[in-house]
């Protein structure tokens, strides 16, 4: 897969999130940010029980492979004739509509929830899922900001840029360090993450909910 269809294909997934991404992030005003923590560490969960059957799965077989194969193939194609793979059409919308209303409401920007839809939904190699999650996030993240911005949200500034420059330098070291891993086990890596992190949410937001 060559890093044009990658970007291509981010884009359309993340233009089709969107829409969902908006109306999350004004859905998420009616609900106090301790029910949000909830049901951000439920979400977490049940995205980490998927990862690991996944991962399960793919000691019998080789389901990653067999994704691959056809991961280049056009969903829609115009010449010589017209041709279009609705099925996969169809998931990636549901797919893209679920991550952006999600990301929305939750402010879920990360790769938390971009990465595991890529994996689960779609069929994406580990490898190619990081790549095009960071498209996706950026697009996503960026519309939900702007809906919440006009909602009269209040971000503090300086602590957004310490994160961003924090954030970019990890980022750079994360990924020389898994462009050196093996699939399988970033992939049990991300899984413990999720539940490492679902735990301190659900320790956060359990008690506002008692």
């Amino acid at each position: 897969m060559t890093l044009a269809v990658v970007v291509a294909g981010a884009l359309a997934f993340g233009a089709v999130a969107i829409a969902g991404s908006a109306a999350g992030a004004k859905a998420s005003g009616l609900v106090s940010a301790t029910a949000l923590l909830a049901a951000f560490a439920v979400l977490l969960v049940v995205v980490a029980g998927m990862m690991a059957a996944r991962q399960l799965h793919a000691r019998r077989g080789r389901p990653g492979a067999r994704a691959l194969s056809h991961i280049d193939d056009p969903i829609i194609t115009f010449r010589p004739s017209f041709a279009c793979q609705c099925h996969r059409a169809l998931k990636v919308l549901v797919t893209a509509t679920a991550v952006g209303l999600l990301t929305g409401f939750l402010g879920v920007g990360g790769g938390f929830l971009v990465v595991p839809a890529l994996v689960l939904a779609l069929g994406l190699p580990m490898t190619y899922a990081v790549g095009t999650s960071l498209v996706v996030i950026t697009i996503t993240s960026a519309s939900a900001l702007a809906v919440r911005a006009g909602t009269g949200m209040q971000a503090s500034w300086g602590l957004v840029a310490l994160l961003t420059a924090v954030a970019v330098l990890s980022a750079w070291a994360g990924a020389r360090v898994a462009a050196r891993a093996d699939t399988s086990k970033l992939q049990a890596a991300f899984t413990v993450l999720l539940v490492l992190v679902a735990g301190y949410t659900a320790w956060r937001a359990v008690p506002g909910l008692i």
